[in-house]
């Protein structure tokens, strides 16, 4: 039976080329030969002289002469039209292979771009992690150091110069007893930095201690308190200290924030520079009266307590300063605000 004709679309995605539509000269060559053949047996039949004894012998023999070639034609004719269509069959599924191919091909090199991109993130953050150590190790090279004291002896310093009252200043002192504030100890150099850094976790004693001895004092409670207002409105906008990374300066750049130097000089003080941060806390200043008002006040802030606690620190008591979270707050709002243009 003659092999039905089949639709040859494929798919667009597939490659396959577009199916050609089919020529029917080998069915009118068929139908040409098969009528001349019809037409010369009978024109044979007709012209013989007709005989009994082989009538029946001839009747068999006319119609093996007559059909007998017909089927070999027709059986030749469906035979090319199978070989084309399995020709055509076989280019549609040698493009749609190779559509497959180079599908797996994209693939494979997503995936294996998929499997080295997190390996080369982390290889590049432990880079930058390694850097950010080595800047704070170099950082705790001295210009200025106190070689007399050792680690317990410096925890115990005061964190903050005593003011030196002028003699022409003072005035007779009042019967009503020794102030409070006189009998306290001064805030050590270990409390104020952690009380700056603020508890990690309701399970941080130490850092609770530290930020309770730091409220006792005046000037240390009035830095906190701002730090307090400006991380929570920095919180509204998903900026977490945290999750900020500064990059570490050597302590003399601090050193000579505090003596009043301002601009390019000391830029690398403003160790954060991650822009989305530093867009959202900009459109937040310009649009909040409050948060721009919270944010001077505590730079002023920030930038008194700072020169009072730079005159007693060693190197490594600022890096340390450097890296607490009220530090990390003063970048963001010392490079919003053009401390360091």
């Amino acid at each position: 039976m003659p092999v039905k004709d089949q639709d040859m679309t494929a798919p667009p995605h597939s490659g396959a080329p577009a199916p050609q539509r089919r020529s029917p000269v080998t069915e009118i060559a068929a139908g040409v030969m098969s009528g001349i053949w019809v037409v010369a047996v009978l024109a044979w039949i007709f012209a013989s002289p007709p005989g009994d004894e082989t009538r029946t012998l001839g009747l068999v023999m006319t119609l093996l002469i007559l059909f007998l070639p017909l089927v070999l034609i027709w059986v030749a004719v469906i035979t090319l039209r199978s070989v084309r269509d399995l020709r055509a069959e076989a280019a549609r599924l040698h493009a749609s292979v190779e559509a497959m191919r180079n599908s797996y091909m994209q693939t494979a090199q997503q995936v294996q771009a998929a499997a080295i991109r997190p390996s080369v993130e982390k290889k590049l953050d432990e880079i930058a992690q390694a850097t950010r150590e080595a800047g704070s190790v170099l950082a705790t090279f001295s210009t200025r150091r106190d070689a007399a004291l050792s680690v317990p002896s410096a925890d115990r310093r005061a964190a903050l110069a005593a003011p030196r009252p002028e003699p022409e200043a003072e005035q007779p002192g009042l019967a009503l007893g020794t102030p409070a504030e006189a009998l306290r100890a001064p805030l050590s150099m270990g409390d104020f930095i952690a009380a700056l850094q603020f508890p990690e976790s309701p399970e941080d004693k130490a850092g609770f201690r530290a930020l309770r001895l730091a409220l006792e004092d005046r000037e240390v409670a009035r830095l906190i308190r701002a730090a307090q207002d400006v991380l929570t409105l920095l919180s509204q906008e998903g900026i977490y200290m945290d999750d900020l990374r500064p990059e570490m300066c050597h302590p003399d750049l601090w050193r000579r924030f505090a003596g009043g130097e301002r601009g390019r000089g000391v830029a690398a003080v403003g160790g954060i520079r991650d822009r989305s941060s530093l867009a959202l806390t900009a459109s937040r200043m310009r649009e909040d009266t409050i948060f721009r008002d919270a944010a001077h006040h505590f730079l002023r802030t920030f930038d008194r307590l700072f020169q009072a606690f730079e005159k007693n620190a060693s190197d490594a008591e600022i890096a340390a300063f450097a890296d607490t979270r009220t530090a990390r707050a003063f970048m963001i709002f010392g490079r919003v605000a053009g401390v360091f243009d």
